[in-house]
Formats: C-alpha cells, sequence, structure tokens
C-alpha cells in the first residue's frame, strides 16, 4: 500500500496541468470559476491570459504555445479553458508535440470534479463511435 502512494505521489508531482487561458474575471481578481481542483492532478500552469484571442493570424500565437509547450508529455493534461478557437489549436499543437496523444480533464458540475481523458488521435479501434 505505502509503495502505490509513494508512486501516485511522484506521478503527481511530476505531472503538469496545462490550463489553456486564465478564467474569465483573473485580472480584476475576482475569477468565475476556481480550477484550483486541477491540483490534485499535478501543478497547474497558466499559458495564457483571460484576455488572448485568436483573431486573424495564429502565427504568433502558435510560436508562444509551442515555446511554453515544448516539455508537453504522457503525464501531463490539457484544462480546456478559454477561446473555443485556441483550444483548439492548442489541442492540436500539443497532438503534434507528443505524436497524437494527450490528455485533457473534463469537468463534470454533477460530482465537482475533473475526470481524466485519453485522446489517441492514432489509436484504431474496431467499434465505431457512438
Amino acid at each position: 500500500m505505502y509503495r502505490n502512494n509513494l508512486y501516485k505521489r511522484y506521478c503527481q508531482e511530476s505531472m503538469t496541468v496545462y490550463c489553456i487561458q486564465e478564467p474569465p474575471g483573473t485580472a480584476d481578481g475576482n475569477p468565475k470559476y476556481n480550477v484550483m481542483k486541477a491540483l490534485s492532478f499535478g501543478e497547474v500552469k497558466f499559458l495564457l491570459t483571460e484576455r488572448a484571442q485568436l483573431v486573424y493570424s495564429a502565427g504568433s500565437l502558435i510560436n508562444k504555445l509551442r515555446k511554453l509547450l515544448k516539455d508537453f508529455n504522457d503525464e501531463d493534461f490539457l484544462l480546456l479553458v478559454g477561446d473555443p478557437a485556441i483550444i483548439a489549436a492548442t489541442s492540436a499543437l500539443v497532438a503534434d508535440i507528443n505524436h497524437g496523444k494527450f490528455k485533457v480533464l473534463k469537468w463534470d458540475r454533477i460530482a465537482g470534479k475533473y475526470y481524466p481523458l485519453s485522446i489517441n488521435l492514432y489509436q484504431k479501434e474496431d467499434k465505431d463511435y457512438e
């Protein structure tokens, strides 16, 4: 039992939760929602401010995200917060960096906690998704 707890603690200390954008209201000191429950999955790092937007050209934003996510690996998570276009770009970038695999945290309002989801773009399944 001790060994399992020690391993779990090691994994949590080595994992990072990359929150794509700060929650709305963060700049005013009153975030709309609290993402700190994600700490149970690792250290939370915010990639972009709440005011970041993807408007005409994604080039500079992609370059910035690529630098911030250069160490992303199988143990890390994305917390999908913010502008949907930035979320899509970040997910595509992480998939590119990590050979089509990444994990996200999905919030369950009823349970009041995050659930981890694994995504593998190259996974082959015999069954059709329904």
